[in-house]
Parts: structure tokens; sequence; C-alpha cells
């Protein structure tokens, strides 16, 4: 399938009957691990995929780091559509924003998230614009993150106008969805994606409501975001900490562990 379709694709099942769940990949393994298992798409995790390549999340992945893990795990997952989260797009610069984005479409990239990471809202605004204007014709889902919930820039309903205020700004620019991590309040929910003419993404947050009724008050899509990453090395560090401790070989060989056979067998051999 050509990437242009895969985008397609893409676009589509955020306009859908339900909401599009989505595992987040830190590295090609859990890629092909969650495309095993059916999932309808693939997004990256920043924070995960940073820490499996050794830094930290934050805008200070070097682009050669996220060119080669994106690669891999596009190898790994094929047609399958996949969206990447570019941070703050790694730079200030809305034509090495471009850059990046172009890059990745090149590589068969479906979508990209970047955020404002609380900035002035025209600063993702003119990114965004430069990522439309340069892809163009590849129909790349653009979703823009704003932060006002994540970094508590404001509460109740002022936050509700500020998130609907830059979902305008962004739509306007070119975004193709709006996503408002540290969203879980429903009448808020319900209030953004009424006023912004976007799709409506959210992460997994603590008393999040179940999918159906995200669906109805607005939501179209739902994600993992670093929680599954969290969730591996979380298991592995205890584990490792009991095995260190007195080299008991049962707190490394449980019922959870995926088999090496069946595991080895999701990754082509070249």
């Amino acid at each position: 399938m050509q990437t242009q379709s895969i985008a397609a694709a893409f676009r589509a099942l955020h306009h859908g009957d339900d909401v599009l769940l989505l595992p987040n990949a830190w590295d090609a393994a859990s890629a092909a691990v969650f495309r095993s298992l059916g999932a309808r798409a693939i997004a990256t995790t920043s924070a995960g995929l940073a820490w499996a390549c050794g830094y930290a999340d934050g805008d200070v992945l070097p682009r050669e780091n996220l060119s080669f893990a994106v690669r891999e795990i596009k190898r790994v997952v094929g047609d399958l559509p996949l969206s990447v989260d570019i941070e703050g797009g790694y730079s200030d610069d809305p034509k090495a924003v471009a850059d990046l984005a172009e890059r990745l479409v090149e590589m068969g990239v479906a979508g990209v998230n970047i955020e404002d990471g609380g900035r002035d809202g025209s600063e993702l605004a003119a990114k965004i614009d430069a990522i439309t204007s340069r892809c163009r014709k590849s129909d790349l889902f653009v979703n823009a993150r704003c932060d006002v919930y994540l970094r508590e820039l404001a509460t109740g309903d002022a936050a509700i106008a500020e998130t609907v205020a830059r979902g305008k700004t962004y739509a306007q620019a070119g975004a193709s969805g709006l996503f408002v991590p540290g969203l879980s309040e429903p009448d808020a929910m319900r209030a953004i994606a009424g006023d912004v003419d976007l799709p409506l993404s959210v992460f997994a947050v603590e008393g999040l409501p179940a999918a159906r009724e995200l669906f109805a008050l607005g939501v179209r899509r739902l994600s993992a975001g670093e929680s599954l990453a969290g969730l591996a090395y979380g298991t592995a560090r205890e584990a490792a900490k009991a095995f260190l401790r007195d080299g008991n070989t049962a707190v490394v060989l449980t019922e959870r562990n995926l088999e090496y056979g069946p595991t080895n067998a999701l990754f082509p051999r070249n």
C-alpha cells in the first residue's frame, strides 16, 4: 500500500464509529507485539522512545536517533499506519520542523504529534503551517498537542477557553486533530470537542471514562501514552531487583513472559 493511501486510511480512523485506540510503541519489538494483537494503527511514545535510545524526554533526542528508531518500527509494522510523536519538532525553526516531517513522510509515516509545550500557541501554529504546506500531497495527519491541562496553565472554565482558543488556532494553521493530554473531565471534553472542529484525542490517565463513553463525549482517539513503556520497564525493574538480590530465577521466568519462538517469528529475517 502506498504511503498516501496508508495516511488516508489513518485519517479515516478518526472519523469512524468508535474511538481509535492507539498503543504507543517505544521500539520495533513493542510495535511488532502491538501489531500482532490486532492494533488498527501504532503510535510512538516520545518518552519511551527517547528512554530506549538512552535520552531524556523533552526535545533532546538527536534526529538521527529518531530516524533510525522510526525506520526500524516502520519495517516491522509494514502497511499498518504509524504516527510518530516528534515532541516540539526538535527545533524552534518551522522550516527545520517541516524538514523533519517531510523526512518522516518519505519513510512512510502516516501521522505526527507535535506539541506546544505550554508556550504561546502562535509558535506551534507556525510549525503546523510549515508542515502542512510542505507535506500537502502526502495527507499526513498532524495531531496538534495542547498542553494547557498537562502543564496546568489554567483550571476550570479558563482551561476550557484557553484550550478551545489554541485548538481553533491550530485548526486554522492546518492541523488534522487536537490532542489534549491530561484532559479527563467529561464536561470539559464535551465542550472542547463541540467548539473545535477537529477530532479530539486524549491519553490514558486515572479516572478516564470508558472508550464508549469517551466517544459519546466527542473523543475520537485514545492513546496509552508512555504508560505501556513505563509498565514494561517497571515490571522488568522489580523482577531484576529480586533476581539481583538472591539469584532466584523464578522471578524472571513467569507466565507473563513472551515465548522465544512466537516472539522471534514476529520479525522479518531481512
